[in-house]
Parts: structure tokens; sequence; C-alpha cells
């Protein structure tokens, strides 16, 4: 049976910025954002990338996508996207699998808008169109320089400034995906063929990311763009100071220090507890008040720790719970080792600047004023009733 199939075209060298598609926007790496954005649109029937790079076959694997290998003869600087299609519908057809439509995505966009991805797999399907790209309206005057850098206009009459309403549009090709008849772009080698569509997709959605700036625009315009969910996690770890407590110590004349936590955050313990949620607290300090925390709420307490994403991942490799199961919320740079390895990163509001950009769910408490609860309804709010049911079982993904 024919099939509509979204590549990946994802190599693991990259001069602009390096290890690009693993680098992370909203906290998660942006080959899996391509991969979501797939899944999302309802459209498509097998999700594929391709790549020279086993650490980003792994992520593409964690997020439920199969993985084609890329060989090294077209996954340098001047390999073409083409090749890299045209050489996953063979690996494909090899595995059995025929492709009636191919919805290219770049990794490169981390704000693929699903149902205009969607729009244009039904445009292609039912030959509206034979090929098909995301693209924004602009009304724009365009101008180019000649040899003598003076400028030349391009898409208009510089003697004659007609108002807006009385232009045509324009548009811009976003590069965030095209959607090619399959057959047709094998002869064609190509994506735009035959009857070329364009597909309008949000303003907001066109950034494409090829510099270092590009990339913490990106991060800075996530949390505006991307939706609220719920934390599909299978473990809870949190620092202590910032996120169980304000981050302020009181101190008496002997030296004796106490901080103030949350009820609230107790009562969130408690229900991931109940739900047979594993929770550590990993803190650097070393403080007897963080002890009798972790004794208050039955919690495994780890403390006194250099090197916090080192031990993050031996208590994961021990409890069997991959670090792409973890939710980690932290309030400081020392908590962005342990940020960069979780699939749930997780900040308070008031975080350090880098701690915010590295975040995928930023709670809406404070931390010390229910923070912890915050992530536990988030966490809680992703698990079915059978799971919650049989707490021990976790998700196969």
């Amino acid at each position: 049976m024919s099939e509509v199939v979204a590549i990946i075209p994802a190599r693991g060298g990259s001069k602009g910025v390096p290890r690009k598609n693993l680098r992370r926007v909203g906290g998660v790496p942006l080959v899996a954002r391509a991969i979501a954005a797939a899944r999302a649109s309802g459209a498509i029937d097998r999700i594929v990338v391709s790549t020279d790079d086993a650490e980003i076959a792994a992520v593409a694997r964690e997020w439920d996508a199969e993985v084609v290998e890329r060989p090294a003869a077209i996954a340098g600087d001047t390999a073409s996207s083409e090749s890299a299609l045209l050489h996953a519908v063979d690996a494909l057809a090899a595995r059995g699998v025929e492709v009636e439509t191919i919805a290219f995505l770049q990794a490169t966009s981390p704000f693929i808008d699903a149902a205009a991805l969607a729009e244009g797999v039904r445009a292609v399907r039912e030959r509206v169109f034979d090929s098909a790209f995301s693209a924004i309206e602009s009304y724009g005057f365009v101008w180019a320089r000649d040899a003598a850098s003076h400028a030349i206009a391009i898409n208009h009459d510089a003697a004659h400034r007609p108002r807006r309403q009385d232009r045509e549009p324009h548009y811009l090709e976003t590069g965030a995906f095209y959607v090619l008849d399959a057959a047709e772009f094998k002869l064609a080698r190509h994506r735009f063929f035959g009857r070329v569509g364009v597909i309008e997709v949000p303003d907001h959605t066109a950034i494409e990311i090829d510099t270092t700036a590009e990339l913490e625009r990106a991060r800075v315009l996530v949390r505006l763009i991307d939706a609220p969910e719920s934390v599909d996690a299978d473990a809870v770890v949190t620092d202590f100071d910032g996120v169980h407590t304000d981050d302020t110590v009181h101190v008496d004349e002997t030296g004796y220090e106490s901080v103030r936590v949350s009820r609230s955050d107790g009562m969130g313990v408690a229900l991931l507890r109940k739900a047979g949620i594993p929770i550590l607290i990993l803190s650097t300090e070393t403080n007897p008040v963080v002890s009798a925390r972790g004794r208050k709420l039955g919690v495994e307490v780890l403390q006194g720790v250099d090197d916090k994403a080192a031990a993050l991942a031996a208590w994961a490799e021990r409890t069997g719970i991959p670090l792409s199961r973890i939710a980690y919320l932290g309030n400081d740079v020392n908590d962005l080792g342990c940020l960069e390895v979780v699939g749930w990163p997780a900040a308070v509001p008031d975080a350090h600047p880098l701690v915010l950009a590295a975040a995928r769910v930023v709670v809406d408490r404070p931390g010390g004023a229910g923070a912890v609860r915050a992530l536990a309804e988030r966490v809680l709010a992703a698990r079915t009733p059978e799971t919650l049911s049989t707490p021990d079982q976790r998700s196969a993904r």
C-alpha cells in the first residue's frame, strides 16, 4: 500500500552552528521538533530521518521515527537535500515501502506548522498540485545591488509606489516543508516541478536556523509559540535551593540555617509517589535541611554533588529509567548539565536566563511557592487512568 512519508534529512556536520540538528529549542532537539510536527499533522503514515550520525539516529528512534543511514558521499557540505530524499526513497523501497507522497521537512525550521503541512499533503495527494512548499505572504519592496553597489528594484517600479491594498502579494519560501509527488520527484530530481503550489504559513513560524543568532532568537520566541503541554515523564528530579525553596536562607547569630518550603509542594510530591513516579532531590550543597526535607517527603536525596549531570545519569541507569523519560526542575546554571540530557527540562519562572532558554517547560509558580506541585500536576495530567492504576508500568516510548 502506498504511503505518505515524511523524510527529515539531518546530517551530523554543520559549520555555521556545530551539531545544529541536535541543538535544543524549547528543550527539544531540532530533529525531534520536526518529527513531532510531522506526527501532529495527522497526515503522515511514516516518519523517516535520513542521517549519517549515530547520535541523531538515536534521538530519531527515541521519538519513534525510522532511520535511513545516509552514505558519507551524500552527507557532506556540498550534498543536496534532493540526494538525501532520493536515497531515502530507494532505501524504503528495499524495505518494501511504496512511497506515494513525500513530505520533506527541514529540522532547521523549529516551528513547522502542522496544520499547513497537512494542507500541503492533501493538495498533492488530491492532485491539486504536483509539488508544494511553505511560504509567507509578503508585500515588501525587494531590491538588489548591481556591480557598482547601486540599488536595483526587483519586484516593483521604483518610480511608482502603490499602496499595499493596491498591490498583489509575493510569497517568501520559508524552507520549513515541501510536499512532493514521489513518482514525479524521481523523474524531475528537484523539489519544484509540475503544478507548484504555495502553502501559506503564519509569519511567526518563518524562522530557519543557520546561525547562532537565529538559534538564540528561536529560543526566545519559543515561549510565545509553543502551546503548554503536559509532561509525559516517568520520573521527577529536582534541585533543592530555588526550587523547593525561594533561594533564600535564614541565618541566626549561631550560624544555624533554615529555609522556607511550601506545603503545596509536599502534596505534589505525595501525589507523584501515590502514582508510583520515582522522585529524586539532587543538590550541590550539603545541608542537613535537605536531608530533613527528603525524609519528610519520603524521597531519595543526593547532595554534595559536584557533577549533577553525571550523578543524574548514574541514578537513571540504576533505576532503569531512560534520561529521555525524566523531568528535571532547576533554577540556576549548575542545573544546565541536567537540563541538557533529560527529555523534559523544566524551570521555575524566575530561573537564570540560560536555564529558561534550556527549558522545555516553565512552571507557573516560583521556587518555594508551589513550583514542584506545578510540575507534578503536569506530569500527572499526562498519565492515563490505566497508568495511574498500575503505577509500575512505564511508557514503552
